[in-house]
Protein backbone atom coordinates (compact mmCIF):
# COMPACT_ATOMS: atom_id res chain seq x y z
CA UNK A 1 0.00 0.00 0.00
CA UNK A 2 1.19 3.28 -0.72
CA UNK A 3 0.29 6.31 1.10
CA UNK A 4 2.21 9.93 0.85
CA UNK A 5 2.86 11.40 4.54
CA UNK A 6 4.39 14.88 5.43
CA UNK A 7 7.64 14.52 7.80
CA UNK A 8 8.62 17.68 9.26
CA UNK A 9 12.19 18.43 9.84
CA UNK A 10 12.81 21.50 12.47
CA UNK A 11 16.82 21.47 11.59
CA UNK A 12 18.58 23.99 11.90
CA UNK A 13 22.35 24.20 9.86
CA UNK A 14 23.31 20.91 11.27
CA UNK A 15 21.87 20.82 14.48
CA UNK A 16 20.90 17.77 16.02
CA UNK A 17 17.64 18.09 17.81
CA UNK A 18 16.97 15.36 21.01
CA UNK A 19 13.94 12.92 20.79
CA UNK A 20 10.53 14.68 22.37
CA UNK A 21 8.56 12.49 24.11
CA UNK A 22 4.83 12.80 24.89
CA UNK A 23 5.59 13.52 28.48
CA UNK A 24 8.19 16.03 27.80
CA UNK A 25 5.53 17.60 25.11
CA UNK A 26 2.74 17.51 28.24
CA UNK A 27 5.11 19.02 30.24
CA UNK A 28 5.44 21.92 28.38
CA UNK A 29 2.11 22.23 27.19
CA UNK A 30 1.78 25.46 28.45
CA UNK A 31 4.48 27.14 26.42
CA UNK A 32 4.21 25.40 23.12
CA UNK A 33 2.98 28.08 20.62
CA UNK A 34 4.37 31.09 22.49
CA UNK A 35 7.81 32.99 21.34
CA UNK A 36 9.95 35.87 22.74
CA UNK A 37 9.72 37.01 26.33
CA UNK A 38 5.97 35.56 26.86
CA UNK A 39 8.13 32.00 26.04
CA UNK A 40 10.63 32.21 28.36
CA UNK A 41 8.08 33.39 31.26
CA UNK A 42 6.03 30.52 30.11
CA UNK A 43 9.05 28.04 30.89
CA UNK A 44 10.60 29.97 34.09
CA UNK A 45 6.55 29.42 35.65
CA UNK A 46 6.72 25.52 34.55
CA UNK A 47 10.79 24.92 35.88
CA UNK A 48 10.69 26.64 38.64
CA UNK A 49 10.46 25.96 42.70
CA UNK A 50 12.21 22.70 42.14
CA UNK A 51 13.34 20.61 45.05
CA UNK A 52 16.83 22.07 45.38
CA UNK A 53 19.36 19.76 47.25
CA UNK A 54 21.74 20.51 49.97
CA UNK A 55 25.62 20.83 49.60
CA UNK A 56 27.37 19.33 48.70
CA UNK A 57 26.29 17.54 45.58
CA UNK A 58 29.10 14.64 45.52
CA UNK A 59 26.30 11.83 45.52
CA UNK A 60 24.60 12.93 42.78
CA UNK A 61 27.15 12.86 40.36
CA UNK A 62 26.80 8.76 40.56
CA UNK A 63 23.34 9.74 38.84
CA UNK A 64 23.99 12.51 36.71
CA UNK A 65 27.96 11.97 35.29
CA UNK A 66 29.14 9.11 35.18
CA UNK A 67 30.98 7.99 31.95
CA UNK A 68 31.51 4.13 32.20
CA UNK A 69 32.24 2.28 35.68
CA UNK A 70 32.92 4.71 38.47
CA UNK A 71 34.48 7.42 35.81
CA UNK A 72 32.72 10.29 35.90
CA UNK A 73 32.14 13.40 32.91
CA UNK A 74 34.39 16.47 33.28
CA UNK A 75 33.85 19.37 30.36
CA UNK A 76 37.29 20.69 31.50
CA UNK A 77 39.47 17.58 30.69
CA UNK A 78 37.04 15.09 28.60
CA UNK A 79 37.93 14.72 24.95
CA UNK A 80 34.63 13.51 23.35
CA UNK A 81 35.31 10.84 20.41
CA UNK A 82 39.32 11.21 21.53
CA UNK A 83 41.36 10.31 24.64
CA UNK A 84 41.17 12.26 27.52
CA UNK A 85 44.33 13.18 29.35
CA UNK A 86 43.44 11.71 32.64
CA UNK A 87 39.88 10.64 34.06
CA UNK A 88 38.24 11.08 37.61
CA UNK A 89 36.24 8.87 39.55
CA UNK A 90 33.19 9.82 41.94
CA UNK A 91 34.32 8.74 45.12
CA UNK A 92 38.33 8.29 45.10
CA UNK A 93 39.12 11.35 43.10
CA UNK A 94 36.87 13.74 45.14
CA UNK A 95 38.92 17.31 46.28
CA UNK A 96 41.00 17.53 48.44
CA UNK A 97 43.72 19.53 47.53
CA UNK A 98 45.20 20.18 44.10
CA UNK A 99 48.34 21.70 42.78
CA UNK A 100 48.00 20.58 39.09
CA UNK A 101 45.77 19.09 36.32
CA UNK A 102 44.58 15.68 37.26
CA UNK A 103 44.92 16.12 40.69
CA UNK A 104 40.61 15.48 41.52
CA UNK A 105 37.73 17.06 40.97
CA UNK A 106 35.23 19.49 42.47
CA UNK A 107 31.78 21.46 42.01
CA UNK A 108 32.14 24.09 39.40
CA UNK A 109 29.24 26.24 39.09
CA UNK A 110 28.67 27.40 35.93
CA UNK A 111 27.24 30.41 36.27
CA UNK A 112 29.73 31.95 38.89
CA UNK A 113 28.48 31.84 42.46
CA UNK A 114 30.10 35.02 42.89
CA UNK A 115 27.18 36.83 41.02
CA UNK A 116 24.29 35.55 42.71
CA UNK A 117 25.54 36.42 45.54
CA UNK A 118 27.58 33.17 46.99
CA UNK A 119 26.31 30.50 49.08
CA UNK A 120 22.64 31.03 48.03
CA UNK A 121 19.97 28.44 47.44
CA UNK A 122 18.70 27.39 45.18
CA UNK A 123 21.12 28.54 43.17
CA UNK A 124 24.01 27.19 45.07
CA UNK A 125 22.94 23.73 44.36
CA UNK A 126 21.09 23.93 41.09
CA UNK A 127 22.07 20.60 39.51
CA UNK A 128 21.41 22.01 35.89
CA UNK A 129 24.18 24.56 36.45
CA UNK A 130 26.52 22.65 39.16
CA UNK A 131 28.97 20.16 37.36
CA UNK A 132 32.15 17.87 38.38
CA UNK A 133 34.82 19.28 36.81
CA UNK A 134 38.86 19.20 37.77
CA UNK A 135 39.58 21.35 40.54
CA UNK A 136 42.95 22.76 38.96
CA UNK A 137 40.85 24.19 35.75
CA UNK A 138 37.97 25.08 37.39
CA UNK A 139 40.27 27.34 39.72
CA UNK A 140 41.36 28.83 36.11
CA UNK A 141 38.56 29.56 35.04
CA UNK A 142 37.29 31.55 38.18
CA UNK A 143 34.51 33.66 37.61
CA UNK A 144 35.22 34.69 34.07
CA UNK A 145 32.71 35.12 31.16
CA UNK A 146 33.11 32.49 28.68
CA UNK A 147 33.38 33.49 25.37
CA UNK A 148 36.40 33.52 22.27
CA UNK A 149 39.77 33.29 23.60
CA UNK A 150 42.06 35.82 21.36
CA UNK A 151 45.21 35.64 23.19
CA UNK A 152 45.52 32.24 25.24
CA UNK A 153 47.58 32.61 28.26
CA UNK A 154 46.75 29.06 29.58
CA UNK A 155 45.79 26.19 28.02
CA UNK A 156 44.27 22.58 29.50
CA UNK A 157 45.23 19.06 28.87
CA UNK A 158 42.02 19.02 27.02
CA UNK A 159 42.40 22.06 24.80
CA UNK A 160 40.22 24.68 27.27
CA UNK A 161 41.58 28.38 26.87
CA UNK A 162 41.80 31.38 29.48
CA UNK A 163 43.02 34.58 28.00
CA UNK A 164 42.40 37.79 26.31
CA UNK A 165 39.00 38.34 24.68
CA UNK A 166 37.40 40.99 22.23
CA UNK A 167 33.64 38.76 22.71
CA UNK A 168 32.44 41.65 25.21
CA UNK A 169 31.71 45.70 25.02
CA UNK A 170 31.60 46.03 28.36
CA UNK A 171 33.81 44.56 31.28
CA UNK A 172 33.85 44.48 34.70
CA UNK A 173 36.34 46.48 36.64
CA UNK A 174 37.84 43.55 38.38
CA UNK A 175 38.64 42.13 34.80
CA UNK A 176 40.59 44.73 33.71
CA UNK A 177 42.82 42.41 31.18
CA UNK A 178 39.59 41.43 29.40
CA UNK A 179 40.12 37.75 30.16
CA UNK A 180 37.48 34.43 28.91
CA UNK A 181 37.73 31.24 28.72
CA UNK A 182 36.99 29.18 26.00
CA UNK A 183 35.95 24.92 26.55
CA UNK A 184 36.84 22.81 23.89
CA UNK A 185 33.98 23.00 20.87
CA UNK A 186 32.54 19.71 22.02
CA UNK A 187 31.19 21.20 24.99
CA UNK A 188 30.60 24.77 24.02
CA UNK A 189 26.90 23.81 23.03
CA UNK A 190 27.01 22.30 26.52
CA UNK A 191 27.58 25.45 28.20
CA UNK A 192 25.60 27.60 26.11
CA UNK A 193 22.26 25.35 27.27
CA UNK A 194 23.32 25.94 31.07
CA UNK A 195 23.59 29.34 30.76
CA UNK A 196 19.90 29.48 29.17
CA UNK A 197 18.40 27.74 31.41
CA UNK A 198 19.95 29.74 34.67
CA UNK A 199 18.54 33.03 32.52
CA UNK A 200 15.19 31.26 32.54
CA UNK A 201 15.19 29.49 35.47
CA UNK A 202 16.03 32.79 37.68
CA UNK A 203 14.22 35.30 35.36
CA UNK A 204 12.63 37.66 37.83
CA UNK A 205 14.22 36.00 40.87
CA UNK A 206 17.55 37.62 40.33
CA UNK A 207 17.41 40.44 43.46
CA UNK A 208 20.92 40.61 44.42
CA UNK A 209 22.68 39.38 41.87
CA UNK A 210 25.60 41.12 40.49
CA UNK A 211 26.06 42.70 37.08
CA UNK A 212 29.24 40.66 34.58
CA UNK A 213 29.97 40.57 31.14
CA UNK A 214 27.57 37.45 30.20
CA UNK A 215 24.36 39.34 32.33
CA UNK A 216 22.49 41.96 34.01
CA UNK A 217 21.46 40.46 36.50
CA UNK A 218 19.77 37.07 35.33
CA UNK A 219 19.12 38.40 31.90
CA UNK A 220 21.48 37.97 29.57
CA UNK A 221 23.63 40.73 27.50
CA UNK A 222 23.77 40.82 24.02
CA UNK A 223 26.87 40.19 23.78
CA UNK A 224 26.47 36.76 25.81
CA UNK A 225 23.42 36.14 23.44
CA UNK A 226 25.04 36.06 20.77
CA UNK A 227 28.05 33.77 21.42
CA UNK A 228 25.65 31.69 23.12
CA UNK A 229 23.92 30.88 20.36
CA UNK A 230 26.36 30.80 17.98
CA UNK A 231 27.66 27.63 20.41
CA UNK A 232 24.09 26.44 20.72
CA UNK A 233 24.24 25.94 17.34
CA UNK A 234 27.88 24.91 16.39
CA UNK A 235 27.39 21.82 19.07
CA UNK A 236 24.22 20.18 18.99
CA UNK A 237 22.47 18.63 21.93
CA UNK A 238 24.17 15.24 22.49
CA UNK A 239 23.31 12.01 24.35
CA UNK A 240 25.23 12.74 27.41
CA UNK A 241 23.02 16.16 27.70
CA UNK A 242 20.00 14.32 27.64
CA UNK A 243 20.91 11.55 30.04
CA UNK A 244 22.19 14.06 32.39
CA UNK A 245 18.70 16.29 31.70
CA UNK A 246 16.78 13.13 32.95
CA UNK A 247 18.79 12.32 35.92
CA UNK A 248 18.26 15.98 37.41
CA UNK A 249 14.58 15.84 36.30
CA UNK A 250 14.57 12.64 39.00
CA UNK A 251 16.50 14.34 41.37
CA UNK A 252 15.19 17.72 41.83
CA UNK A 253 12.00 18.21 39.58
CA UNK A 254 12.68 20.17 36.79
CA UNK A 255 14.32 19.81 33.13
CA UNK A 256 16.36 21.90 31.38
CA UNK A 257 14.03 23.40 28.20
CA UNK A 258 16.73 23.61 25.66
CA UNK A 259 18.16 20.51 25.82
CA UNK A 260 14.11 18.94 25.51
CA UNK A 261 13.50 21.80 22.53
CA UNK A 262 16.79 23.51 21.60
CA UNK A 263 14.76 25.51 18.81
CA UNK A 264 13.43 27.34 22.49
CA UNK A 265 16.60 29.48 22.65
CA UNK A 266 16.20 30.80 18.65
CA UNK A 267 12.42 31.15 19.71
CA UNK A 268 13.12 33.62 22.51
CA UNK A 269 16.49 35.36 21.84
CA UNK A 270 16.67 34.61 18.30
CA UNK A 271 14.36 34.84 15.28
CA UNK A 272 12.66 31.13 15.02
CA UNK A 273 9.27 30.70 15.16
CA UNK A 274 7.71 28.42 17.68
CA UNK A 275 3.81 29.19 17.09
CA UNK A 276 3.95 25.92 14.88
CA UNK A 277 4.81 23.54 18.28
CA UNK A 278 1.44 24.36 19.47
CA UNK A 279 -1.12 21.48 19.75
CA UNK A 280 -4.32 21.81 21.62
CA UNK A 281 -4.35 18.03 22.54
CA UNK A 282 -1.02 17.91 23.25
CA UNK A 283 -2.18 15.96 26.67
CA UNK A 284 -3.20 13.28 24.84
CA UNK A 285 -1.75 9.82 24.13
CA UNK A 286 -0.05 10.00 20.76
CA UNK A 287 0.93 6.75 18.55
CA UNK A 288 4.52 6.35 18.46
CA UNK A 289 6.45 5.24 15.58
CA UNK A 290 9.50 2.46 15.99
CA UNK A 291 11.73 1.97 16.23
CA UNK A 292 12.86 4.81 18.06
CA UNK A 293 15.45 6.39 17.39
CA UNK A 294 16.43 4.54 14.03
CA UNK A 295 18.72 5.05 10.63
CA UNK A 296 16.99 3.10 8.27
CA UNK A 297 13.01 2.34 8.32
CA UNK A 298 10.08 3.93 10.33
CA UNK A 299 7.12 1.64 10.74
CA UNK A 300 3.62 3.23 11.34
CA UNK A 301 1.39 1.53 13.76
CA UNK A 302 -1.50 -0.54 12.11
CA UNK A 303 -3.70 1.51 13.69
CA UNK A 304 -3.02 4.72 11.74
CA UNK A 305 -5.11 3.81 8.41
CA UNK A 306 -7.12 5.20 6.19
CA UNK A 307 -8.85 7.92 8.73
CA UNK A 308 -5.59 9.68 9.45
CA UNK A 309 -4.95 12.72 7.69
CA UNK A 310 -1.31 14.61 8.32
CA UNK A 311 -0.57 17.65 8.16
CA UNK A 312 2.11 19.92 7.16
CA UNK A 313 3.84 22.00 9.73
CA UNK A 314 7.43 23.59 10.27
CA UNK A 315 8.92 25.48 12.68
CA UNK A 316 12.03 26.22 10.25
CA UNK A 317 10.07 25.95 6.92
CA UNK A 318 11.66 22.61 5.42
CA UNK A 319 8.60 19.85 4.80
CA UNK A 320 9.58 16.68 3.17
CA UNK A 321 7.34 14.30 1.60
CA UNK A 322 7.94 10.45 1.90
CA UNK A 323 6.20 7.25 0.91
CA UNK A 324 4.84 4.75 2.99
CA UNK A 325 4.92 1.52 1.34
CA UNK A 326 3.62 -1.65 3.78
CA UNK A 327 3.44 0.69 6.91
CA UNK A 328 7.26 1.73 6.24
CA UNK A 329 9.10 4.68 5.76
CA UNK A 330 12.36 4.60 4.20
CA UNK A 331 14.26 7.42 5.93
CA UNK A 332 18.17 6.26 5.11
CA UNK A 333 18.43 9.52 3.03
CA UNK A 334 17.33 11.78 6.00
CA UNK A 335 20.20 13.52 7.87
CA UNK A 336 20.37 12.89 11.22
CA UNK A 337 18.34 15.01 13.73
CA UNK A 338 14.56 14.90 15.10
CA UNK A 339 11.84 14.92 12.57
CA UNK A 340 8.37 15.71 13.91
CA UNK A 341 5.07 14.21 12.08
CA UNK A 342 1.72 15.70 12.21
CA UNK A 343 -1.80 14.12 12.07
CA UNK A 344 -5.10 14.00 12.66
CA UNK A 345 -6.96 10.84 13.99
CA UNK A 346 -10.59 10.08 14.68
CA UNK A 347 -10.87 14.31 14.93
CA UNK A 348 -8.23 14.42 17.61
CA UNK A 349 -5.10 16.52 16.30
CA UNK A 350 -1.38 14.64 17.56
CA UNK A 351 2.30 14.92 16.66
CA UNK A 352 4.72 12.32 17.27
CA UNK A 353 8.98 12.34 17.00
CA UNK A 354 11.55 10.33 15.65
CA UNK A 355 14.73 10.61 15.79
CA UNK A 356 16.99 9.64 12.67
CA UNK A 357 20.75 8.31 13.89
Amino acid sequence: MFKNISVISILLSSMLFPRSTDAQSAYYQNALGLNGNALKTSLHDIITNHNFQQWPLWSYFSSTDIKTGTTIWDMYSDIPGGVAPYNFHQVNSQCGTYNNEGDCYNHEHVWPKTFFAGDVYPMRSDLHHVYPTDGFVNNKRSNFPFGKVNTANWTSDNGSKLGVSTSYNTWTSSNSNHYCFEPIDSFKGDIARIMFYMATRYLGEDAGWSDWEMANGANLTSSAISILLDWHHKDPVSQKEMNRNQAVFLIQGNRNPYIDYPQFADCIWGIADCKPLFNENISETSFQFYPNPTSDYLIIPAALNSEVYFDISSVYGQNIKLPVIDNRINIQHLPRGLFFVRYTFQQKKFYSTFLKQ
